[in-house]
């Protein structure tokens, strides 16, 4: 029988766009997305995902969702996550590494392309702020309300009550991965092998 992956905060993206390890026969995907117009298999905001029942998958994918909500909701999202994932559960987790943009910026590049994107091309300020051209068309809730360093966010899967967890940066999208499970103690070098596996495909 197929494991189950909730997929968060989706948009127009697919199983085939989330991990090597994801896109494969082993794994059924359930998108959940704040906007209908996405055609989600579940309607709800990352921040009361209620609909969904405890312990019910056996992990969730969130791709640059994080920074989409205020810094007050950050653990109670992340709690969200760990809720409806089985006892031996994990999260697969990426968002923009504030870091390494804001050294770019701090370097004088504000305005230097970084690279392209289904949405369109992307800058610094598209990566502190979220996507300029999706907000300009009403899509608000693509503002970024938060940011993190690979150390914040290990500190607020850490208050969410995930067991073991880590984190690996990916220089060349300025983006952060990690890998936590809900409640299976992981040495660093298993966690390292696990979260490897995912960023094959994306890297």
């Amino acid at each position: 029988m197929a494991k189950k992956f909730l997929h968060v905060g989706p948009g127009s993206s697919y199983k085939d766009n989330t991990t090597q390890v994801f896109n494969t026969d082993d794994w059924d995907e359930v998108r959940l997305d704040i906007d209908p117009n996405y055609n989600p298999d579940i309607v709800a905001s990352i921040t009361d995902m209620s609909v969904v029942e405890d312990n019910s998958y056996d992990a969730v994918y969130s791709a640059h969702n994080i920074e989409h909500v205020f810094a007050h909701e950050v653990i109670g999202t992340l709690k969200e996550f760990n809720r409806v994932l089985k006892d031996n559960g994990f999260l697969i987790l990426t968002c923009p590494d504030i870091k390494g943009i804001c050294k770019l910026i701090g370097e004088g590049n504000i305005a230097k392309k970084l690279y392209s994107s289904p949405a369109g091309d992307i800058y610094p300020l598209d990566i502190l702020y979220g996507l300029r051209q999706a907000i300009a068309q009403g899509q608000h809730y693509m503002s970024h309300k938060h940011g993190f360093t690979g150390e914040s966010l290990l500190d607020h899967v850490k208050l969410a009550n995930f067991k073991s967890f880590c984190v690996a940066e990916s220089s060349d999208s300025y983006a952060l991965w990690l890998i936590a499970y809900k409640n299976s103690d992981k040495t660093m070098k298993e966690l390292e092998i696990d979260l490897k596996a995912h960023l094959i495909k994306n890297g």
